[in-house]
């Protein structure tokens, strides 16, 4: 830059503000406003008070806050808010298994646990193209437990990056879920961290890494959706002490 040239002006600040509401939680929003307004007028403010706090609560899980993507080569983000409840070498889904999938294979899975207090709007780990989507229905066992990856209702998709790397994750329907939200289908190209679905009500996410990736996240730490850097290539797996 020559000495007369203008410097590059600073970013303006960034300033907090309550996020956006997802459109699918509009509904439920005026349900239960209407069930607060109605206990109101029958039973006077004792009873609707409870009510009205689950109107806020549920404004507050359809909460779609934006998120800054962390961009580079081989970065694996993070598809959900929650806590790492599991990083494991296991056998892949047959789902997400095969030639057209990510091999046969064990990969290393990281499991985040979405509370019904966590945003609950899924973004995808890698910008490609969707090449997989296997919706199944099923049970609705506690997200929490290892086998629910085999009985609940789950949605699977493979993502495939630019230089050929394949990134599978699964949706997973929790105790309280009752429905799993998808916004793409095979063919669709996605930006790292875009918003592809969400899972109403507690539930959990499956990632599996390619063998080239490291975990970069720990046993018990969280993980911000579309932020976190959950694997990248070339390093080792990263520890944490929990304090």
């Amino acid at each position: 830059m020559a000495l007369h040239d203008t410097p590059p002006e600073a970013p303006p600040t960034i300033k907090w503000r309550f996020p956006d509401m997802h459109p699918e939680g509009r509904k439920y929003v005026l349900i239960a406003g209407a069930i607060s307004l109605l206990a109101l007028w029958w039973f006077g403010w004792f009873v609707a008070w409870p009510l009205i706090g689950v109107t806020l609560w549920v404004v507050s899980f359809f909460r779609d806050p934006v998120r800054v993507t962390p961009q580079g080569e081989g970065l694996i983000i993070a598809p959900a808010d929650g806590l790492i409840t599991m990083i494991r070498r296991v056998p892949v889904p047959r789902e997400l298994a095969g030639e057209n999938g990510l091999g046969d294979a064990p990969l290393v899975r990281i499991s985040i646990f979405m509370s019904v207090f966590d945003v609950h709007i899924n973004r995808t780990p890698i910008a490609g193209t969707i090449r997989q989507v296997v919706y199944i229905s099923g049970k609705f066992l506690n997200a929490d437990l290892d086998k629910a990856s085999e009985e609940n209702e789950r949605q699977h998709i493979v993502v495939e990056g630019r230089d050929g790397r394949r990134v599978g994750f699964t949706q997973i329907a929790g105790l309280v879920a009752r429905r799993i939200l998808g916004f793409v289908k095979p063919g669709d190209m996605v930006a790292s961290g875009q918003r592809i679905g969400l899972i109403r009500f507690g539930s959990r996410v499956d990632v599996y890494l390619p063998d080239d990736i490291a975990p970069q996240v720990a046993l018990g730490q969280r993980s911000v959706a579309g932020e976190t850097v959950l694997g990248r290539p070339g390093v080792s797996a990263a520890t944490g002490i929990a304090q």
